[in-house]
């Protein structure tokens, strides 16, 4: 073992006040601190006066629309005494804030999508976003942009030599002089997701591969640090030679010499992880907490303080504690042994205290026969999955369909496939049809695509050998598929319920209006026009028909009358009604000539009703407009031509307080997602995905807003091309969140994205 001088680091305090995650340190001085979270707030902490081992919160600063990611600190000048602050959000804007007042000075937008760092260049600021994108703001405007990788940028970094450095999910890192990509850094397996400058030496990458790489600028690997065993998501250097990273292992990993000296536990994911300029450590837990620690003797927090940090640590293991592949705090209690089982030998595990105890069910005694404790073995053993009282390497969801209830097929890696399906078709009373299908299904799922056939096995129904893989078959059964209850998405939603005589009645009212104000009287109809309305409304009520009944060309221009000529504030009845057109296929054919010419009068409509201050009427009605145009194919490429634009100009409907205009945004995305895969178009799922993010992570979303966008999720991920974006966005806290929800349809599409990510 090497020598090294260390001493460990200990707890100095914990700065308390943000609601969920915190996401990202920047270390202004050694007085004062800010950190970004998932509550959308950026929270700055400034050195106590009386106690100078604790940070006290001197200012929240508000103005971002969805969690905010990365920081960086501007040095005061004269304009600006205490410095700006640069923060980065999912809402993809960059803002910067004046630090004496908290008022924003620059709001900085461009991105399409994700902001995931910042730093800055002499007086520009450098943003990196998941769009691919880096883009260059001076003075608040964006002054050079350009497609730094293949895929989404996770970071980017001034060096002191004066170039950047970006590193992408694309697994690479690129060293860049202006525009100029000088270098690109390969070696690191999975997603770069931290930078950091290591003094006088070169740079640090953090990886989702686990690792910590120190790279020298000539492309040469300095030290490799692995340790964590999961995702790495930050890293930082000290002058003192010592690294610091954070990973999704709930540590925070100091390192010194490339060997890890200490791990500091947290009780959850620790987001990112900071040196102070003393040699103490900030770090960013998911439990909504920052904490400083020292090695300094006099700024150690008092005994209290870290007994109860220990007892906050063990609660929280204690939480996740597992006994047969289950977490002890989900198990039922005792009470639920009042229960009487439904076979002959049912096993069931309660909770006992701190542990897991086996009951099974005796039929003729008709009570629960305690089997004993359940403990989980060494290697991880407790994260295999448990079925009828037995541990297996996976436990798979079969849908047999026609109705039938989802059936359990246990399996282990040590199991010949074949023996195993007869075996749980025997136990299930299945078709010996299914048999290869299952088989299939076995090796496709437990990652035993070279599964080597035992010449020595024979079927039980025929006494022969069994099907070898590879080889030719008569059967050509389609192999089973891992159920997913809600994804794919297939075919669009639609808003086809009107409430006809209410629309004609406000535009009646509104005309009335209009006829009666001298300065608006040319823009109202004459009666002939609202008697031709009344024929339209008429037609449309008349679905059964419509393959038979067609409108004119005036009964078009009449429509687009009121809504190009009426006030704003009168226009909604007038689009709900084009709304119904486009449902019909002759309203829509001729509809799309208006859409197709020069003249584009749905962009128009969509400038219209979202300039301003918009209001919720005319956005759902537009909405709803833009989500049944995908009914008709006519306009699909009409859709997805325009569809950075429609998403970008709606994109605030995520946070509505109006629950309709939730569901209207978050079906637009659904049908959108449904659209996209079918056409493979790699940039606008991503953006989709982003937008459907934001209503998933949405604490105040309307249950049906917050289901639609997590099956437009699933479907991206299961169908689409952004399985990979998805993860980076760190869509398994989402599936968690699903999951834990009281509505089951939440919970199923959870359980969806959560099979997903398994299988990536």
């Amino acid at each position: 073992m090497m020598d090294i001088d260390f001493k460990e680091y200990k707890l100095r305090c914990e700065l308390h006040g943000h609601d969920d995650d915190v996401r990202g340190i920047c270390v202004c001085t050694d007085e004062n601190i800010a950190t970004s979270s998932r509550d959308r707030t950026i929270r700055v902490w400034s050195l106590g006066s009386d106690d100078k081992r604790k940070y006290l919160a001197s200012k929240i600063l508000l103005g971002h629309t969805s969690f905010v990611g990365p920081l960086a600190w501007i040095s005061p000048n004269e304009e600006y005494p205490e410095g700006r602050l640069v923060s980065g959000s999912m809402d993809t804007s960059v803002l910067v804030w004046n630090l004496v007042n908290g008022e924003v000075v620059q709001s900085l937008k461009g991105h399409k999508m994700q902001v995931t760092g910042v730093t800055i260049d002499d007086d520009d600021i450098v943003s990196s976003s998941v769009d691919q994108t880096l883009k260059r703001w001076r003075n608040g405007q964006l002054v050079d942009s350009w497609e730094a990788h293949q895929s989404p940028v996770q970071a980017v970094l001034k060096l002191p030599s004066g170039e950047l450095i970006s590193g992408s999910s694309d697994t690479t890192l690129k060293l860049w002089k202006g525009k100029t990509s000088l270098r690109t850094f390969t070696g690191h397996a999975d997603t770069v997701r931290g930078l950091a400058v290591m003094p006088d030496l070169g740079f640090l990458s953090a990886s989702h591969d686990g690792s910590i790489r120190l790279w020298a600028l000539s492309g040469e690997v300095l030290l490799e640090m692995v340790g964590h065993t999961s995702i790495v998501y930050s890293v930082d250097a000290h002058a003192s030679g010592l690294i610091v990273s954070g990973s999704e292992d709930r540590h925070a990993k100091i390192w010194k010499d490339g060997v890890c000296v200490q791990s500091l536990e947290h009780p959850g994911c620790v987001w990112d992880a900071k040196f102070l300029e003393s040699g103490d450590i900030v770090t960013a837990c998911s439990d909504g907490v920052a904490r400083v620690w020292t090695v300094r003797d006099g700024m150690i927090a008092d005994q209290m303080e870290i007994d109860a940090y220990d007892s906050q640590l063990s609660q929280y293991k204690l939480s996740r504690k597992k006994v047969g592949g289950m977490r002890l705090d989900e198990l039922p209690g005792l009470e639920s042994l009042t229960v009487p089982g439904t076979s002959d030998g049912q096993t069931k595990v309660v909770r006992e205290g701190d542990n897991g105890v086996a009951y099974a069910w005796n039929m003729n005694e008709q009570r629960w026969d305690k089997i004993g404790e359940v403990v989980d073995g060494p290697d991880g053993a407790g994260d295999r999955p448990i079925l009828d009282g037995a541990q297996y390497d996976f436990v798979f969801d079969v849908d047999i369909g026609d109705g039938e209830p989802i059936r359990k097929l246990p399996y282990n890696r040590s199991d010949n496939p074949y023996d195993a399906a007869d075996k749980w078709l025997l136990k299930e009373n299945l078709p010996v049809a299914y048999r290869q299908q299952i088989v299939d299904f076995i090796l496709q799922n437990s990652g035993q695509k070279d599964f080597n056939f035992n010449p020595s096995f024979r079927d039980p129904f025929t006494g022969a050998n069994a099907y070898v893989p590879g080889q030719s078959s008569h059967t050509a059964a389609t192999p089973a598929k891992p159920l997913h209850k809600h994804i794919p998405k297939r075919g669009v939603l639609v808003f086809d319920v009107a409430q006809y005589d209410g629309i004609l009645k406000k535009m009646t009212e509104f005309n009335n209006t209009l006829r009666s104000d001298p300065a608006n009287t040319d823009k109202s109809l004459t009666e002939a026009e609202v008697s031709r309305m009344g024929a339209i409304v008429k037609t449309l009520k008349d679905t059964s028909h419509y393959h038979a009944t067609s409108f004119s060309d005036t009964d078009i221009a009449l429509l687009l009358k009121v809504i190009q000529a009426w006030p704003t504030a009168m226009m909604f009845p007038a689009t709900d009604l084009v709304r119904m057109l486009v449902l019909h296929p002759h309203g829509a054919s001729l509809l799309i000539k208006h859409v197709e010419n020069n003249n584009d009068l749905l962009l128009d409509v969509i400038k219209k009703v979202t300039e301003d201050s918009p209001l919720p009427g005319n956005l759902l009605t537009t909405v709803r407009v833009l989500v049944n145009l995908f009914k008709n194919p006519s306009f699909h490429y009409w859709l997805q031509r325009h569809h950075s634009q429609i998403l970008d100009a709606f994109s605030n409907c995520y946070s509505s307080p109006n629950k309709n205009l939730q569901l209207a945004y978050s079906t637009l995305l659904l049908n959108y997602a449904v659209l996209l895969i079918e056409k493979k178009d790699e940039e606008g799922q991503a953006q989709v995905l982003s937008a459907a993010l934001q209503i998933a992570e949405e604490e105040s979303a309307d249950v049906d807003s917050k289901f639609r966008s997590l099956v437009a999720i699933g479907s991206l991920m299961l169908e689409g091309l952004v399985k990979k974006i998805a993860i980076d966005f760190e869509v398994e806290s989402i599936a968690k969140s699903a999951k834990a929800s009281k509505e089951a349809k939440i919970v199923e599409v959870g359980a969806d994205i959560e099979l997903l990510i398994r299988q990536a």
